[in-house]
């Protein structure tokens, strides 16, 4: 379990994050909301560990995150930045290969495993396939893959934390991958998932932070957050909330 309490994060004198307090759990995807700017990757930095807090702090299961060696913290942490870069011609099973370094699960499993992560990540028609031969999409989800593969089939005190999934992928995409990573914590694993599209937290999320300026300004589930007044505060946009008329979920229209 990775859990933070009164997080504060500051670049030079100017808060860049404050006063976060919160707890992923076993088998929840958390939806972090916010505008640009806002203090959302900064709280995934922090999270990971790759920034450090200048207040307050970050456990993973009640030990300090800063405590945990390399590899014992990736084989219960994995992350997805927002930007994923490669530039040696790996194939594509090899870049999601890499995921399985932390572990010594053999060849076979291995294979398996990566096969399994293509599978979920809708991407197993691009194994064979040269990484710098794939669209921007294509690559996104070959890492969503390398991810998941990393904690692969996902239990319960592992961490996925994934910083804009969905930001190059068409329609379909976003939704097979946001469905993998829904998958992912029916299987026990908590994760943490930065998103844009108020309408795919609403329909994916089971709780929502909501951030403005490095500070919280909700904790919730999605009923209580995906409301016009917050949303008028926070984005600066008038919009209608309805549910939907077949899962029940809010549903926000810009007006």
């Amino acid at each position: 379990m990775l859990r933070t309490q009164n997080l504060q994060i500051r670049r030079g004198r100017k808060s860049v994050l404050t006063d976060i307090t919160l707890e992923l759990k076993p088998g929840e995807v958390l939806g972090v909301l916010g505008p640009n700017g806002a203090g959302k990757s900064t709280l995934l930095g922090a999270l990971c560990g790759e920034l450090k807090a200048d207040h307050g702090s970050v456990w993973l299961d009640e030990r300090a995150l800063s405590d945990w060696t390399g590899t014992a913290r990736a084989q219960r942490l994995a992350v997805l930045p927002q930007v994923s870069t490669l530039d040696f011609a790996f194939r594509v099973e090899e870049v999601v290969g890499m995921g399985r370094l932390p572990h010594q699960s053999g060849r076979v499993r291995d294979d398996e495993i990566v096969a399994a992560a293509l599978h979920a990540a809708d991407a197993g028609h691009l194994s064979g396939r040269s990484y710098l031969a794939l669209s921007g999409g294509e690559r996104q989800r070959v890492h969503l893959a390398r991810v998941l593969a990393q904690l692969w089939p996902g239990e319960a005190g592992q961490t996925l934390l994934l910083d804009e999934p969905t930001s190059m992928l068409d329609p379909l995409h976003q939704h097979t991958t946001l469905q993998a990573v829904r998958e992912f914590a029916h299987r026990g694993a908590a994760v943490l998932v930065i998103l844009h599209d108020l309408n795919l937290a609403a329909r994916y999320c089971d709780r929502l932070l909501l951030l403005e300026s490095g500070r919280p300004v909700a904790l919730d589930i999605p009923e209580q957050v995906l409301r016009p007044e917050p949303l008028k505060a926070v984005f600066g946009l008038e919009v209608l909330v309805q549910q939907h008329p077949e899962r029940g979920h809010p549903l926000i229209i810009a007006r």
